[in-house]
């Protein structure tokens, strides 16, 4: 089985390579306010640079939100502005948010770290009856089950719910040792989540309400999409098509909701910053207890090694590293590969962290924004080309997920190709132990495929022989792919693209 993405690789290069660096010399501990300036210039010549549409930032410093702004417009071809309440959709930065309330039921002694997921969700296994058995929140949190990282993601994108998809993961191989290898993913971290939500009785989404943005006064933060999109002041989500921003897709993320389905503000993140750095609290009460909250920045995971081979740690939804003097950062991206791109990064020890949302498809500016805003208050110049490097890493990201399979958009077409048996021939429902049934029907002339058998009707369009194609758009890569019909024994078909998850064949019910 492969990644659908690199993710476990992108992340820990994205997190890391500020360690590469010798400490340049300068002034530590510069004042915040110069800064700032530099940070938004920064800003507007990164959006100029990479057609991102909006940003906004939030700073918090000593317990004080220093700053918070927007820059540009929510969606292109509009003229509303980004400001500092604007919501966007954070992605994967969902998850140091999922573990902050995941600490405060630990701190209040509902649940802890090392409850086992089988006393928690009797429903959910995994491929190994020893692992399932011994399976814990720290370590689907962690990302060290053994789970890979593509485990459900195209079940997602083809519009499976989180049931269905966490039902499936018993059908998953496990790709390395448990407790002992590190890959990164989405719905392993969302049944460690969801588990802890079960042992509370409540809901996953009112639970995160109840514990965490009510008390911090988030009253635009929320786990679930309808809440996002229902919101008037949001954000759009766009890719970049010729340097242009683009507002061709939605993505609703609600089947992962603890690992990649909140929305937010800056101006409400920044009051959950002000939390991280004054251990649990904001204006003097205790929301998350403070060694329930250090416990999520303790090492769990390696998740590999820098270019010097020292270690890299994961925590509890938290990337560990530490700067070039030393110094704890904490941090976590988020990326929507159709449309958004955000991150965090912060030093307890400075009391010192930046929020960056972007509404395009990751494009590096937000990681580079943050590791500059660092640079400057620590050295008063940027130690790298920060924006080249991280763009350069996201665009390789990309490409690879829209190559891992064939994209017969990018083949020349056959010169003389075979002809398709007559359409009947194809016609049928076909199943597989994975992705369920898909349904391939005649009409007008064309043959159709419905998948999931209630779900989304896409046109096949013959390519040669028994091969058709396709066009999906959607996390997983976009592109027109291939469905490739065999008659050896039981009709089957073959979806390429969803060979990357599961075996991608599905067998005719005769």
């Amino acid at each position: 089985m492969k990644n659908r993405r690199h993710y476990k690789l992108l992340f820990t290069f994205l997190s890391s390579i500020s360690l590469l660096l010798a400490e340049p010399p300068g002034k530590r501990n510069r004042p915040i306010e110069p800064v700032i300036k530099q940070l938004e210039t920064y800003i507007q010549n990164g959006m100029e640079k990479t057609g991102v549409p909006g940003v906004a930032v939030a700073v918090v410093y000593r317990d004080k939100v220093v700053y918070l702004e927007g820059f540009g417009i929510r969606k292109a071809g509009s003229d509303k502005p980004v400001n500092d309440r604007t919501v966007f959709q954070l992605a994967s930065l969902s998850k140091p948010i999922a573990s902050t309330i995941i600490a405060a039921l630990v701190g209040n002694h509902d649940v802890d770290w090392d409850d086992r997921i089988v006393d928690l969700d009797r429903g959910f296994e995994l491929s190994d009856p020893n692992v399932t058995q011994h399976l814990t929140i720290r370590d689907l949190l962690s990302h060290r089950s053994g789970l890979p990282t593509s485990a459900g993601d195209a079940l997602e994108d083809l519009g499976f719910s989180r049931p269905e998809i966490l039902h499936q993961m018993r059908l998953i191989p496990l790709v390395g040792p448990f407790r002992h290898s590190y890959h990164y993913s989405n719905f392993g971290f969302t049944e460690g989540a969801i588990a802890a939500s079960k042992k509370v009785g409540e809901r996953w989404e009112d639970l995160a309400k109840k514990r965490l943005f009510k008390p911090l006064g988030m009253a635009s933060t929320s786990y679930r999409y309808s809440d996002y999109k229902d919101t008037q002041n949001k954000a759009a989500i766009h890719v970049i098509v010729d340097g242009k921003a683009v507002a061709r897709y939605h993505r609703d993320p609600d089947a992962e909701a603890p690992a990649g389905s909140a929305s937010s503000s800056v101006r409400d993140l920044a009051q959950w910053l002000r939390l991280q750095l004054n251990d649990g609290r904001v204006d003097g009460q205790y929301i998350v207890a403070a060694d329930a909250l250090n416990e999520t920045r303790s090492p769990q995971s390696q998740r590999g090694v820098d270019r010097n081979g020292k270690p890299l740690y994961y925590g509890l939804g938290w990337n560990i590293d530490h700067d070039a003097a030393g110094n704890l950062i904490l941090g976590h991206s988020g990326a929507f590969f159709v449309g958004a791109g955000t991150t965090v990064k912060f030093s307890p020890s400075q009391q010192l962290g930046i929020v960056v949302l972007t509404n395009a498809m990751p494009t590096g500016l937000a990681e580079a924004a943050a590791n500059t805003f660092f640079d400057l208050y620590n050295y008063g110049a940027p130690a790298q080309d920060w924006l080249t490097i991280f763009g350069n890493a996201f665009k390789e990201d990309i490409e690879a997920g829209n190559n891992a399979t064939t994209d017969y958009s990018k083949l020349p077409s056959p010169s003389s190709p075979v002809p398709a048996k007559q359409l009947s021939a194809y016609v049928g429902t076909y199943s597989n132990s994975y992705y369920g049934q898909i349904e391939i029907s005649e009409h007008r002339g064309a043959l159709w495929m419905r998948f999931p058998d209630t779900g989304a009707l896409y046109t096949l369009a013959h390519w040669d022989a028994d091969t058709f194609t396709y066009r999906f758009e959607a996390e997983q890569g976009i592109g027109t792919r291939g469905v490739v019909f065999a008659f050896n024994g039981v009709p089957s078909v073959l979806v390429e693209n969803l060979a990357l998850e599961g075996n991608g064949v599905f067998v005719r019910n005769e």
